[in-house]
């Protein structure tokens, strides 16, 4: 076992163990720092991989800005800071889902591949993947930005009841006319 390999471990281990604390904690906002916890974490197993370009895209789009979106959400709509009980659900019908389906995905890739070698293909390069992704994928991506920017205004307006509602001090001048 390799330095890389003991590196990959612990990192994705601390990905599994925030990604965990995400979905069981009582308090919405450290919910959003865990999951940059584990974002970031999987950034890092992305630099053990040499990929270095889907890793700093992992940073910048979801760290950066997905939690940040997370967050000014929670901010905009003035979700409870502290613990919810709105949080506290039993939580065995979703372990007991997660992990049927964990030990299923394990055994449809054991049976898939049967730890055989797999060879990979040529390392692609920066240049290459950019042309790909403003060739090909150019339109999921303004979709992705545009649905962004609707959930921000929704969660701008939700935020102000006095937004599309009449103004009492109106009402009252409109019934005198």
């Amino acid at each position: 076992m390799t330095g890389a390999d003991v590196l990959l471990l612990a990192l994705g281990a601390v990905a599994v163990g925030s990604g965990v604390l995400v979905v069981t904690t009582k308090h919405l906002v450290r919910a959003g720092l865990y999951l940059v916890v584990c974002l970031g974490a999987l950034a890092g197993d992305y630099l053990v991989l040499t990929a270095e370009l889907v890793a700093w895209v992992q940073v910048l789009i979801y760290v950066g800005a997905v939690v940040v979106l997370l967050l000014f959400a929670v901010m905009l709509t003035r979700a409870p800071i502290g613990a919810s009980d709105d949080l506290d659900r039993p939580g065995w019908p979703a372990a007991l889902i997660g992990g049927g389906t964990g030990l299923g995905l394990a055994a449809l890739l054991v049976d898939a591949y049967r730890w055989t070698a797999v060879d990979l293909p040529e390392a692609g390069t920066a240049e290459r993947l950019g042309g790909e992704i403003f060739r090909s994928w150019v339109l999921p991506f303004e979709v992705l930005s545009v649905l962004l920017l609707a959930a921000l205004v929704g969660a701008v307006v939700l935020s102000r009841p006095d937004i599309g509602r009449p103004d009492p001090a109106r009402r009252g001048t409109e019934a005198a006319r």
